[in-house]
């Protein structure tokens, strides 16, 4: 007798491959849980805006500034606004910077690709040689240093690449709560499935980056690079930040012969899905300035939920930090529901099988994660 249906999985995370073939998410689906994800979404589209803005800023405007003081005003300096930021009222753009330089230390996509080829090297040299036309210092410093300015220019790329995923990543998310408020958005899957349909919509957005020299407009990366917004930096985003992320200093030795830190990048364990809230605000956490500044944007309705909680208020960054292990969990949903070789809900049996061994594949990856913590 021929079997028509897939065998029973023996992952330990198994429980978790069923729900995402029966249309459910990496998070159970709750009232609490949909109030939670939204309103922390909201406050983190808030922050995604800014910093996305920012980091174009600087990637149009700071490029080849090698001592870029007022990179953070956006081009709008004043004294007052200088003085916030010494008072450290002000967004967090460290952070951003923080997720961009993690992302560019991963690598992956064929933006990564492309910024060693010899089409690239081409588009920069044009730009600094511009740039720097009747400076004999910088011009000199370049032939002595050659991939100084280039990795500058690298970097620059990814600032701006970052920023243009966050440009739609914050509009999937604003829009995201717009709908909460209609009544339209209900459970979880009705949070997944928002942002899937947002990465698919931009999934062939091209990725572009020039500069201008005195009305002069250089390519850097450009449309013909055929960089796009889902596998170029959506996915290296997701590997980079979700997953891999770097080792926080302060709570882990850098020191080699503590062999604290694996040897290999690609199995970094250090990402938005893995790390312990319990750490947050503490000194050298990154994910603190994340956490600061989205406090400042917390919807009402989220925030009475933590005026309630045990600690009340004494806690607050752990508990956003806790919301937002679970609306990333929620994204994490939608790229891997994305990124499927088979729609997740195929009745093929072969479909199925492939879907059941790309599903597991995950799972290995969340063994160590906080899926558990988050589920509780």
């Amino acid at each position: 007798m021929v079997n028509t249906t897939i065998q029973p999985s023996r992952h330990p995370l198994a429980e978790y491959i069923y729900r995402l073939e029966n249309g459910q998410a990496l998070l159970k689906d709750s009232p609490q849980n949909v109030i939670e994800v939204v309103g922390i979404l909201k406050s983190y589209g808030i922050i995604l805006d800014e910093y996305s803005r920012n980091l174009i800023y600087i990637a149009d405007h700071q490029f080849l500034i090698l001592f870029p003081f007022f990179k953070y005003f956006n081009g709008e300096f004043s004294l007052n606004k200088l003085l916030r930021h010494w008072n450290h009222n002000r967004t967090n753009f460290e952070y951003a910077e923080y997720c961009m330089k993690a992302m560019m230390w991963h690598g992956g996509g064929e933006l990564d690709t492309y910024l060693d080829t010899p089409e690239f090297r081409d588009n920069i040299e044009k730009v600094i040689q511009a740039k720097f036309k009747h400076n004999f210092f910088m011009l000199t410093l370049h032939k002595i240093f050659p991939e100084f300015l280039p990795e500058h220019m690298r970097m620059m790329s990814y600032y701006s690449g970052l920023g243009q995923f966050w440009r739609v990543m914050a509009d999937i998310f604003l829009d995201l709560s717009d709908r909460y408020d209609n009544g339209e958005i209900k459970s979880i899957p009705d949070v997944v499935q928002h942002i899937l349909d947002g990465l698919v919509k931009d999934a062939g957005k091209p990725i572009t980056y020039q500069v201008k020299i005195k009305a002069k407009v250089y390519e850097v990366l450009p449309k013909q690079a055929e960089l796009t917004f889902l596998m170029d930096t959506a996915v290296p985003y997701v590997e980079s930040i979700f997953f891999r992320g770097t080792p926080f200093p302060g709570t882990i030795s850098y020191n080699a012969q503590s062999y604290q830190i694996p040897s290999e990048q690609a199995i970094f364990t250090y990402g938005a899905l893995y790390a312990d809230p319990l750490p947050v605000g503490g000194a050298g956490i990154p994910p603190t300035l994340l956490m600061q500044d989205m406090r400042h944007h917390l919807p009402e309705y989220l925030h009475e939920i933590y005026r309630h909680s045990f600690r009340q208020e004494d806690d607050l960054l752990v508990q956003i930090c806790q919301t937002f292990q679970k609306s990333m969990f929620c994204v994490t949903t939608a790229a891997i529901k994305g990124l499927a070789p088979h729609p997740l809900d195929t009745t093929n049996l072969e479909e199925q099988k492939e879907n059941r061994a790309y599903l597991e594949g995950w799972m290995d990856r969340f063994k160590t994660s906080q899926i558990l913590t988050v589920n509780q």
